[in-house]
């Protein structure tokens, strides 16, 4: 069961059903085949015409002991005013839009732009590319798909490296399944002391082990499809995940208590009933909660719970393959 977010008035973000990845609420959503240049045209990630200029000028009396740059770009709806997304050291290379989308054309053939767009003001900028590769679970069972994804960002504040990664996103629920695992790359990385050019053959042979990354995924989602559990392990496994608090310190345990009841009704809800008996249902029901579930504050709210859903969010993603290495162990899948 997928969501879109919905703001209330305080400020808190609620969820409705939707079944739709989550950078489709971050960016642009191209359901026609786009060329890279059209594609950005549309997402508004053209002429960005990123660069630095010198804080020192902007100070002359000022003697700076070490050389710090503003990251400045053109607005792309106001040409005439220039936004300054970040300072960074001496060292820092830029990376334009385009230089980003060229990079991730050359790394895999086939497949398609989905969507692009940007976060955090213009700091981070993100397209996702929908590749030739399903997985099929228990194919003459529940059917269960995974489709496989090529996620780009980066960022112009020094934030984030270039980086490219596979994401394997659950069709029904549409919750990102990205954990690392043992043995395989799943992402590369070029830092911005780093130039983009001359980049692209190792980035194609790092990202040509997608195969290898999804061969190794099937395999252990096809493993914990197939290892029935019970009632009394799903709750072994939600309590070793998130035990309960010793101390009932500002609501502790009745925020763990409303956690924990959600992860229930996830697990039991028609759209897991037909894989909640297995170590695989059991995942996807934490996984789940985590890109769907969770409210945020302010302004912001809804961009950062989508950004993490998205695999954005370094730490969604560890806590992902915390309870990955969990779910293996407690159900020996």
């Amino acid at each position: 069961m997928a969501h879109a977010l919905e703001q209330g008035s305080n400020g808190e973000v609620s969820f409705a059903s939707l079944r739709e990845p989550a950078w489709h609420g971050l960016g642009t959503v191209f359901t026609d085949e786009k060329s890279t240049t059209q594609m950005l045209q549309a997402a508004h990630l053209d002429n960005w015409n990123v660069r630095l200029e010198s804080v020192s000028a902007l100070a002359p009396s000022y003697n700076f002991v070490t050389q710090s740059y503003m990251v400045v770009r053109d607005n792309p709806f106001d040409n005439a005013q220039k936004d300054v997304l970040a300072t960074v050291g001496e060292r820092y290379q830029v990376v334009q839009n385009e230089e980003l989308f060229s990079f991730a054309d050359n790394i895999l053939d086939g497949g398609r732009w989905e969507t692009a767009g940007s976060i955090k003001n213009g700091r981070v900028i993100f397209g996702s590319l929908a590749l030739d590769r399903e997985t099929v679970l228990d194919p003459n069972g529940v059917a269960d798909k995974v489709n496989t994804y090529l996620l780009v960002h980066t960022s112009h504040d020094g934030s984030v490296a270039v980086q490219a990664s596979v994401t394997p996103v659950r069709v029904v629920c549409q919750n990102t399944l990205n954990a690392a695992l043992r043995g395989v790359k799943q992402s590369y990385k070029i830092r911005h002391t780093s130039t983009v050019s001359g980049k692209v053959a190792a980035a194609r042979e790092a990202l040509g082990l997608a195969h290898a990354y999804m061969d190794e995924f099937d395999a252990l989602a096809q493993s914990m499809i197939q290892t029935e559990i019970d009632k009394a392990t799903f709750d072994k496994i939600v309590e070793t995940a998130y035990p309960r608090p010793d101390k009932d310190t500002k609501g502790a345990v009745t925020k763990w208590a409303n956690k924990v009841d959600q992860i229930q009704e996830i697990w039991t809800s028609d759209t897991t009933n037909m894989i909640a008996t297995t170590a695989w249902g059991a995942y996807n029901a934490m996984t789940e909660r985590l890109d769907w579930f969770r409210t945020g504050r302010g302004a912001s709210g809804q961009e950062n719970v989508l950004a993490a859903a998205s695999g954005f969010d370094p730490q969604t993603n560890a806590e992902k393959g915390r309870l990955l290495s969990i779910v293996r162990e407690l159900t020996n899948a």
